[in-house]
């Protein structure tokens, strides 16, 4: 099954359209995109959860949707939809978004026959200034399964899946530089060495239906960078998580800024990228 490119087009540019922008500060923003979300899950026909939670005397809320919710086995695919400060956060976060609704769409009309439930979780704070503290909502999520982490299959985050080009592709080293493609246009599995199992699973199912490059990086001097974003909080649980990333401010010169919206990302590789996901999610 391929992705629908109009449908992840229709996610973004709702979310990047949306004043005043969807930060921590305007709470009527952030409820606009909850009732969004909320929308595409229900017509997907999926089991609707919300999750509130208080910060500083405010209520943000996750949205969860389920699929085989009667399994005890369970796999959670993330992505957060707040944004840095005032600007449109196309590729931070919107397209993880909108790949996020749209795996849920595909697995909700393709009903693979799996012998584990599928969370399909919106995150609330995941920026500044709540970035790294247990106000996140992937925190508040994480710690409301730890309980039963035995039947925890692990945890897929998408962050930023936008932002392609043939130019130079930008690393922290010049060992990852020599290992790893000198184009910025692949797809990358990142995560915690330790969850090495887990990660390489990903990865090799991601790549089995891909028409595009898939690397997975998730060697233990990159640590400090693959935890910069929710998946860092199931890990405080022991629980494996990576994330589904462009590589965000190494590639994308956008990140965090008021340039970052919709006319800047490539639909096409988006398209790819949630396609073989999808593959991955259906056969874990």
């Amino acid at each position: 099954m391929h992705a629908d490119h109009s449908r992840l087009y229709r996610h973004v540019d709702f979310l990047t359209k949306l004043r005043p922008f969807r930060n921590h500060l305007n709470i009527v923003s952030l409820d606009r995109v909850c009732d969004y979300i909320r929308q595409q899950f229900t017509t997907c026909g999926l089991e609707l959860n919300e999750q509130p939670f208080e910060v500083n005397g405010q209520t943000y809320r996750n949205v969860i949707a389920s699929y085989n919710s009667e399994k005890k086995r369970r796999l959670i695919v993330g992505a957060h939809y707040d944004v840095c400060g005032d600007q449109p956060g196309a590729d931070d976060n919107a397209s993880a978004v909108a790949g996020l609704l749209e795996s849920a769409r595909m697995v909700a009309s393709e009903k693979p026959s799996l012998d584990y439930r599928i969370d399909f979780v919106a995150f609330s704070l995941e920026e500044p200034p709540y970035y790294g503290t247990h106000d996140m909502g992937s925190y508040v999520h994480a710690n409301s399964i730890k309980h039963f982490k035995e039947y925890l299959i692990g945890m897929i985050n998408f962050e930023m899946i936008g932002y392609f080009n043939e130019g130079d592709q930008h690393y922290p080293s010049a060992q990852l530089k020599t290992a790893y493609p000198q184009k910025a246009n692949f797809i990358a599995v990142v995560g915690k060495h330790q969850y090495h199992e887990f990660n390489h699973q990903v990865f090799e199912l991601m790549k089995e239906k891909a028409d595009i490059d898939v690397q997975i990086i998730d060697h233990p001097m990159v640590e400090d960078l693959a935890a910069m974003s929710d998946q860092q909080n199931y890990w405080h649980f022991d629980i494996p998580a990576l994330m589904i990333t462009d590589t965000s401010f190494l590639r994308n010169p956008h990140y965090h800024q008021t340039s970052d919206d919709i006319e800047t990302l490539s639909f096409e590789h988006m398209q790819q990228v949630v396609t073989c996901t999808y593959n991955a999610l259906v056969n874990l």
